[in-house]
């Protein structure tokens, strides 16, 4: 029997509200089990443009101090397992979505890959520009326009968490038709058990690995694999899940 659980807790002013959903099993969005009545869970236009705009307002608020606190954190493990798994002939080219202040994206280039950046917030845009001296394009994660088969590899290093799960499955297809045939996607993102709502200023959906799963396969893409950081704790302290992907005809 299928069986979704639901918990919503409404707050007056939207940007602080917290709505969870939790979906326990592969159904459709709005079906509820026998003797529910029906929800509808799908945000409303009004509802999607603001997980944007409240979001990256927080990011923009917050650009230097979030600069400060990230820019030494030590994430190599996943620039290289992107990096391991570029096929054919260089020199290749990465976009880095969601690129923040450029830490990574400066790192690619220094490592001799055309780097170009996408991301939502504007002042991260100006700090990655001039931190890393490539080209950053300032693009809302729900509002691409990506040119086909441009890119070799995709590193989405906490990013996609913050796409509603009901745009998802678009933004992911995006992704998969930016990417030459063989191209990479990486993607690490905060996990879960499938909650989705706000915390903090920020929207974000946290899912387990085999909603992950359902869903970047659903959009074209074959798991090269996957793994959990930071490396060498117990699970129960990694609260993060790693993954990559590739574009193959079928």
């Amino acid at each position: 029997m299928l069986t979704i659980v639901v918990s919503f807790s409404m707050m007056l002013n939207l940007r602080e509200r917290l709505a969870i959903i939790c979906i326990q099993a592969d159904a459709a969005i709005g079906r509820s089990p026998p003797g529910m009545p029906k929800r509808n869970l799908l945000l409303t236009p009004e509802e999607l443009a603001q997980t944007s705009s409240v979001t990256l307002h927080h990011y923009n608020q917050d650009a230097e101090s979030f600069w400060q606190g990230t820019k030494d954190h030590d994430v190599s493990q996943n620039r290289n397992a992107l990096i391991e798994h570029l096929v054919g002939e260089g020199p290749f080219r990465i976009l880095d979505f969601g690129c923040g202040p450029g830490r990574d994206l400066k790192a690619f280039k220094e490592l001799g890959y055309e780097a170009i950046g996408l991301e939502g917030a504007e002042r991260f845009v100006e700090l990655a520009r001039n931190y890393s001296s490539c080209e950053v394009w300032q693009q809302d994660f729900l509002q691409l326009k990506l040119p086909a088969e441009h890119f070799d590899g995709i590193f989405a290093n906490a990013a996609l968490f913050h796409v509603p799960s009901q745009e998802l499955p678009r933004v992911l297809k995006e992704l998969w038709a930016t990417l030459k045939w063989n191209g990479v996607l990486f993607s690490s993102n905060p996990r879960g058990a499938n909650e989705e709502g706000w915390s903090g200023g920020r929207y974000g959906v946290f899912y387990n690995l085999e909603r992950w799963r359902e869903l970047v396969t659903a959009a074209g893409f074959v798991e090269i694999t996957h793994y959990y950081r930071p490396a060498g704790l117990p699970r129960q302290q990694q609260p993060w899940l790693a993954s990559l992907w590739r574009k193959i005809k079928r």
